[in-house]
């Protein structure tokens, strides 16, 4: 498997490389050179496979003999651990229940993976690698359990002050061992910059072994596609279209719906839901792309103003791999693929008290806006199947959910054990400078 940046396509990487640095120098992102087709058999019979099985057999072929079998198995053994059942709503709309690993939301799936891949790509270095990850609520708890104590791995969260939940902040700041976290006094996109510059920085990264556990990794992407495959496998009626609804921020999630797309699931649609910070929808309408600072919202998990993953998309869409320049066509061949529809704070609002006096469900506020944006495109598109990713256990949102539909939910244990835990953070500011010396001092 060899990789190039979404801004030159002329020069490859191994996938070791892509994975343990993250970023190429161009400060692109990484894609693969080609993406290969499953064998048709392999998806029309995804009912014998667990979701073990499917998760080899997607990374397998994606990845093209870059790992040996043997040690991808025990990767994958040991990254997928929980399920990703979906649960009927009714015989139009599913949800996708994401939330079953140890941080309680979707990024659990991803960062397990990655640990156990850079773990087994930086067996036998002498130098301690360092990963930097900027997080706007699940992305620096998943991270954190799965990196948890593992050798030669240190974790650097930076999360923006004041605009992740309660609990979520005790999932970042109570670890320890190799996990520490800043808090950043700004945005979330504030803290993917201060990332962003980092690896940049010829003279920072000559003095310290770097790597990214966001998004813009390629090493998260990859098993994220795998739970689009389990979740196909578990729909009853397919002879209608399948969309699949993805609540969107930094948009890694659908990007990588979009990579299980490419090698031959069957997938009608997708629906970017976000939140009022909708750039990637309003692209979608009017074909103008433009970044904007971020709003806080109550489903903060998807407060970006600047995608990062836009990129990969645009990439996936443009006929000339590695120029990352929008056409006219890229909208066109996009809006082949994507509806994208943003919702706001009040409606979000109503959405959760629906689902939950309709349904008997109760929904997390970044599903509630899946599901709102998938009845919208439901009332044009009659003959559909719709799956909304349900990217949290709504227990991460307490305070929120409590409050509207006024009455308390139940909090898993593995959540509730954090409440009293005593938060270990260091505030720094948007200041480049500042963020380098702090890491220049602790590694």
């Amino acid at each position: 498997m060899r990789l190039y940046s979404t801004k030159n396509s002329k020069q490859f990487v191994s996938l070791k490389e892509a994975v343990l640095k993250g970023l190429p120098d161009d400060n692109g992102l990484f894609m693969p050179e080609s993406i290969p087709q499953l064998d048709p058999d392999f998806i029309k019979n995804l009912s014998n496979y667990s979701f073990q099985e499917i998760a080899f057999e997607v990374s397998r072929t994606l990845l093209k003999g870059a790992i040996p079998e043997n040690d991808l198995q025990y990767i994958i053994k040991n990254a997928i651990t929980f399920p990703a059942p979906v649960v009927k709503l009714d015989e139009s709309t599913h949800i996708l229940e994401l939330f079953h690993g140890p941080s309680l939301a979707f990024k659990d799936f991803g960062a397990r993976f990655m640990a156990q891949l850079m773990s087994y790509f930086n067996q036998g270095e002498d130098k301690e690698l360092v990963i930097l990850v900027a997080t706007s609520g699940d992305t620096g708890g998943a991270v954190a359990a799965g990196f948890h104590k593992t050798p030669g791995i240190k974790v650097v969260i930076l999360y923006p002050s004041g605009k992740v939940s309660h609990l979520q902040e005790k999932q970042l700041t109570t670890l320890g061992y190799n996990i520490a976290a800043l808090e950043v006094d700004g945005t979330f996109d504030d803290c993917q910059a201060l990332v962003k510059k980092a690896f940049l920085d010829k003279e920072l990264c000559s003095q310290i072994r770097l790597s990214s556990a966001n998004s813009i990794n390629i090493a998260r992407l990859i098993p994220q596609s795998f739970y689009y495959f389990e979740a196909y496998k578990q729909l009853k009626n397919t002879n209608k279209e399948v969309v699949f609804c993805v609540p969107s921020g930094n948009f890694g999630n659908l990007t990588a719906g979009l990579l299980a797309k490419q090698m031959g699931l069957p997938i009608d649609k997708f629906i970017a839901a976000t939140n009022i910070n909708d750039v990637v929808p309003a692209y979608l309408s009017s074909g103008k792309y433009e970044t904007r600072t971020s709003v806080r919202t109550i489903s903060n998990a998807m407060d970006v103003g600047n995608p990062s993953n836009f990129a990969r998309m645009v990439d996936l869409f443009n006929e000339e791999k590695g120029n990352p320049t929008l056409k006219s066509y890229t909208w066109n061949n996009m809006k082949k693929d994507i509806v994208g529809y943003g919702i706001n704070d009040t409606y979000t609002e109503k959405g959760i008290k629906e689902v939950y006096d309709k349904y008997n469900y109760i929904i997390d506020p970044h599903g509630a806006v899946g599901y709102l944006a998938l009845k919208e495109y439901q009332n044009l598109n009659k003959n559909t199947i719709g799956v909304i990713l349900e990217t949290a256990h709504p227990s991460k949102f307490i305070d929120d959910v409590e409050r509207i539909l006024d009455q308390k939910i139940d909090i898993p244990e593995r959540l509730a054990s954090l409440k009293d835990k005593k938060k270990e953070a260091t505030m720094i500011n948007t200041k480049y400078e500042e963020f380098k010396g702090w890491l220049q001092k602790n590694y």
